[in-house]
């Protein structure tokens, strides 16, 4: 990867009317603005359909869009829509929060109209994306069918027996049942590519990028479990044997319990990873680059038997090593990838890095504890590094700012050549800018120094993540300059 930046800037986050940001203008302006402030990449977050909780790494499925990021403004240019169907909806009463409840609500009506209005006069572009997308679209659409037939039950607990055992039977009888909403999520999927494909393509013209992100496990709700079952670690109801998560550490007495079903690497192995394959393919579709989360699964995983309320009870299993990451290089020669390598890593997940030859993350927020030695201190990158100021997954850096130690920050102050009364947000941007990595991604929040009020995501909170949106004035022509300025000394 050439020397460059980006910004993590989620596709929600953005200041959309309706209620939260979507594929339309502010889209574009956000595009804009990273070309005018010298970024070559813009980072996204997983674009799937949430499911309870609002996290995009808990997907109804790994290739379909989230029906919430389709522009309903530009289905009124399309002729889908009428502007004044647009009125008086309630998307929720605060501009810098994203409200699920009130999007659910309300967005599924307006998209029936669409597609209502457009199944036939978009037949031939729709019959062609149905072609291109078989291997997965049916399966999700009527998974989406059947759950709303079923009241929005996890497709564990459908009543009918036979469905849920996706029994050949049921499959023909409930695609008959529920034609209509099949077709609705059909065409959701049909909007939601075109606008993100033209989305893609405006960015490409820019000199801009898309780095996006692969969760390692599916959510136990998703069509790819229920329509795929043997490829995950099921018993003969299509129950969990064994779910993933991580084991206590530092920071977590319990661990974390994720509950996602395990794969059966063996029956994949067997089969050539054509599932996985298939994965990859489709995310290719999406992003120019593929961040694939908690990497360190692939050479062992913390497998916990169904059932337990924390991850205390699990074990480490051995997971597919070089055996999968080579058959990935293989099939997607001239996809590039980035390992998030995060937390407690074994000589064997540092083995695998290496060997798979993808780079990995350091994070600045992790730099400043522990001395000279810190991994994570700019000093000690390989070139081939990709510096992130943080992630979704941590503080801003002013709110990591607000709450770090004496001894973190009197630390960070000398590294830094910072006084007592400076501000260190933009410094410690300055630092990952200099840095010798490759890639020097931060997310918008820390450019805007926003403290935690707009934080994404805080690990093991239940409720309250993943709501953040940018205020529609934020980015100035000052702010701006001061970017590309800053991206300019450091020849990014």
């Amino acid at each position: 990867m050439k020397r460059s930046s980006g910004i993590l800037m989620p596709i929600s986050s953005l200041p959309s009317p309706y209620g939260i940001g979507s594929l339309g203008k502010a889209a574009y302006e956000f595009a804009d603005f990273l070309a005018e402030a010298g970024q070559k990449w813009w980072q996204v977050l997983p674009a799937g359909p949430t499911s309870m909780g609002d996290s995009p790494y808990q997907s109804f499925s790994s290739r379909a869009g989230n029906p919430y990021f389709v522009d309903l403004d530009m289905l009124c240019e399309d002729g889908l829509l009428e502007k004044t169907e647009l009125e008086g909806i309630d998307w929720g009463d605060h501009p810098h929060y994203v409200d699920y409840g009130k999007i659910y609500e309300n967005r599924f009506t307006l998209l029936r109209k669409a597609m209502e209005r457009g199944w036939e006069k978009c037949g031939e572009q729709l019959g062609a994306f149905m072609d291109e997308n078989a291997s997965w679209l049916f399966d999700y659409a009527l998974f989406m069918a059947c759950k709303r037939h079923f009241g929005m039950l996890a497709w564990s607990r459908w009543p009918d027996e036979d469905i849920r055992l996706h029994k050949a039977e049921a499959i023909e009888k409930y695609s008959a049942m529920l034609e209509d909403d099949i077709k609705l999520f059909i065409f959701i999927q049909f909007l939601f590519y075109r606008q993100w494909n033209a989305l893609r393509e405006y960015l490409h013209e820019k000199g801009l990028g898309i780095i996006g992100d692969m969760p390692i496990y599916v959510a136990m709700d998703s069509a790819e479990v229920w329509a795929e079952p043997l490829n995950f670690l099921l018993d003969e109801k299509n129950l969990p044997k064994a779910v993933s998560g991580v084991p206590p550490d530092y920071f977590s007495e319990d661990g974390q319990l994720w509950g996602n079903p395990l794969y059966r690497w063996d029956y994949m192995a067997e089969r050539d990873y054509e599932w996985w394959m298939r994965r990859i393919e489709g995310a290719g579709k999406l992003y120019d680059v593929i961040r694939i989360d908690h990497f360190r699964a692939f050479e062992a995983y913390w497998s916990v038997p169904f059932g337990e309320t924390t991850a205390k009870n699990g074990k480490w299993i051995e997971g597919p090593g070089m055996n999968f990451i080579g058959r990935v290089k293989e099939r997607f020669p001239d996809m590039m990838f980035i390992a998030e390598d995060l937390g407690l890593l074994t000589d064997g997940v540092i083995k695998l890095l290496a060997d798979s030859e993808f780079p990995g993350m350091k994070v600045l927020e992790f730099a400043f504890d522990g001395g000279s030695d810190n991994d994570y201190l700019p000093h000690n990158y390989p070139r081939s590094a990709i510096c992130y100021a943080g992630t979704h997954d941590n503080s801003t850096l002013k709110g990591w700012l607000d709450t770090a130690g004496e001894k973190t920050l009197a630390y960070l102050r000398d590294y830094l050549g910072a006084d007592e009364k400076d501000e260190l947000v933009w410094p410690l941007l300055r630092c990952g800018m200099a840095s010798v990595a490759d890639l020097f991604v931060a997310q918008m929040q820390d450019y805007l120094e926003l403290d935690d009020c707009a934080r994404m995501n805080t690990p093991g909170l239940a409720s309250g993540n993943w709501r953040w949106r940018m205020d529609k004035e934020a980015i100035t022509p000052e702010l701006t300059a001061k970017i590309k300025k800053l991206t300019a000394t450091y020849n990014r």
